[in-house]
């Protein structure tokens, strides 16, 4: 029987629902989701009076696996849990002596191995022994053509509101980044108390973050959908005097995704709101509309093409074969190639 695959909604709604696991080892890329629910688990495990005999942190640097076994071996005092916390585990040698104790955990104690940036090895006993006996998790980055979709859901989650273009413009800015993104919807948040609204526009990105909210991907996207040759040779010309906020290897993989799915909608042959949601398995009817408008005005030769040509422009733009052709005119050859 295949381990259970958890995902980051159980566990946390696990712990708020105080249903524990022995052993927790929380490893991958993105160290958002790892510190949140570590975060969680100190929060929920012990009282706040619980916590000065039964809470112990440890470091992964400089400490011994035998000294963490020692400590998770232990009973509570005056609680029904005892949490154990390693952080920065990436850095503890000989990590995969801890097996001898998750084989057979203290079922008073919670343990928490934080494995950032990376994962264990799956060949080692400790990741098989954890899967058997507690809650094993993959923190994942989210991909770039993920992160608008992402970004929307987890302002939600803030109780607070934002629309695809404020979504598009906050992934150019911050990549996949989900630690500066928390970071800056929590200013936002500030922000907006004070203004006494809850909806993240675009004009307050842009007064607040620095982000144009005419000169963006999403407004080039929608440019190109609709074949608006002025307005996005406008944007174009904004990204090549604008490179640091606007780099060209940010924008050509929002082109990239955007015609890649439009491939996708022609072929499936979805031409409307409803089916093109259900062929790029989309949330939101809004996120339709430029899909609707590439699928008239683009034919599934010309998609081919295109991607090709975002292909030949990303290669460009890094220097491939000796090119030495500035930003403004690989932006300029490549918009001309796409909407001619």
């Amino acid at each position: 029987m295949a381990a259970k695959e958890w995902t980051y909604e159980e566990i946390c709604s696990d712990i708020a629902a105080k249903k524990f696991a022995p052993v927790y080892v929380l490893m991958g890329e993105e160290p958002y989701f790892i510190d949140e629910i570590e975060d969680l688990l100190m929060k929920n495990v012990l009282t706040e009076d619980e916590r000065i005999f039964n809470q112990t942190l440890f470091y992964g640097q400089g400490t011994k696996v035998e000294e963490i076994i020692a400590i998770a071996r232990r009973f509570p005092m005056m609680s029904k849990h005892q949490l154990v916390v390693v952080k920065e585990a990436q850095e503890l040698s000989r990590i995969d002596l801890l097996s001898h104790y998750v084989k057979k955990p203290l079922l008073s104690t919670v343990l928490v191995i934080c494995h950032k940036y990376s994962k264990l090895d799956g060949r080692k006993s400790l990741l098989s022994e954890a899967k058997k006996m507690g809650v094993v998790f993959d923190s994942k980055k989210i991909y770039d053509n993920k992160m608008p979709d992402f970004i929307i859901k987890f302002v939600r989650k803030e109780a607070l509101e934002i629309d695809a273009k404020g979504a598009q413009m906050l992934s150019d800015f911050l990549g996949n980044n989900v630690s500066r993104l928390a970071q800056e919807v929590e200013k936002l948040k500030v922000i907006l108390a004070e203004a006494k609204t809850r909806k993240i526009t675009p004009e307050i990105i842009e007064r607040n973050i620095g982000i144009s909210k005419d000169y963006n991907s999403y407004e080039l996207v929608n440019a190109l959908a609709v074949k608006d040759i002025l307005r996005a040779n406008r944007i174009a010309d904004y990204f090549d005097k604008n490179q640091k906020a606007n780099p060209v290897q940010m924008v050509l993989p929002t082109l990239f995704n955007y015609f890649t799915n439009l491939m996708i909608c022609i072929y499936a042959n979805a031409k409307t709101d409803q089916s093109i949601l259900k062929t790029l398995n989309l949330q939101w009817s809004f996120q339709a509309a430029d899909y609707v408008s590439g699928a008239r005005n683009y034919s599934a030769m010309k998609v081919f093409n295109i991607i090709h040509e975002i292909r030949l422009a990303d290669a460009a733009s890094k220097g491939f074969e000796n090119n030495s052709l500035p930003i403004g005119d690989i932006y300029r050859e490549l918009l001309y190639k796409i909407l001619h």
